[in-house]
């Protein structure tokens, strides 16, 4: 039986378009927990985020059997990719089912302040923001990676996770400052704002 822990994702998938389905369901392992925390913290629905997993991973093995995906060293970006594709068609679906004519008044009174937590413009930059900082996550090393989620997505104490990762309450400190420490610098040199 083989080990597929050790071959990277492009090996996996060259064994994969070579009829080792074995192979891809290493990499659906390997990277099921990244992309369908990605997708669930966009739709915040369990149901909606296992639908657009899958969908994530039907439409890697489709490309893949089609013979259009360029191996680069980026298996899990790729992936990442396809997910929030699929999460925005789905809001541009969901938009354009409950659109709203406003035609007849001289202003749009759905879009009042007054009315609601935010405006549309609001709604839309807040939303930006969001995927900006997604982006700049997805870009740290995976150790800082995983402190920073487990803090802000998981609420998890720094003793929970330095006991979760094995290392001492001052390393998994560090990596968490690290991390703030890259994301100021990728937003700075990206020219990203991360607040409205």
């Amino acid at each position: 039986m083989k080990d597929y822990n050790q071959y990277g994702d492009d090996k996996l998938i060259v064994l994969y378009v070579d009829g080792d389905n074995e192979a891809f369901d290493a990499l659906i392992e390997r990277h099921k927990v990244r992309i369908f925390t990605y997708i669930y913290h966009a739709v915040k629905n369990n149901d909606l985020a296992d639908d657009i997993f899958q969908e994530t991973f039907v439409k890697a093995i489709m490309t893949i059997k089609q013979g259009r995906y360029v191996e680069n060293g980026h298996f899990s970006a790729w992936l990442t990719r396809i997910a929030h594709n699929l999460i925005i068609d789905y809001f541009r679906q969901i938009k354009s089912e409950n659109l709203q004519s406003t035609d007849e008044t001289e202003y749009n009174i759905l879009n009042r302040k007054e009315l609601s937590d935010q405006t549309i413009e609001d709604f839309l930059v807040s939303n930006q923001i969001e995927q900006d900082v997604r982006r700049l996550i997805l870009a740290l090393p995976d150790s800082q990676r995983e402190v920073l989620m487990m803090r802000y997505y998981k609420n998890m104490s720094f003793k929970e996770i330095a006991d979760k990762t094995s290392v001492s309450i001052n390393t998994a400190l560090g990596r968490m400052r690290y991390a703030i420490l890259n994301m100021r610098r990728m937003a700075t040199e990206n020219h990203i704002a991360l607040s409205m």
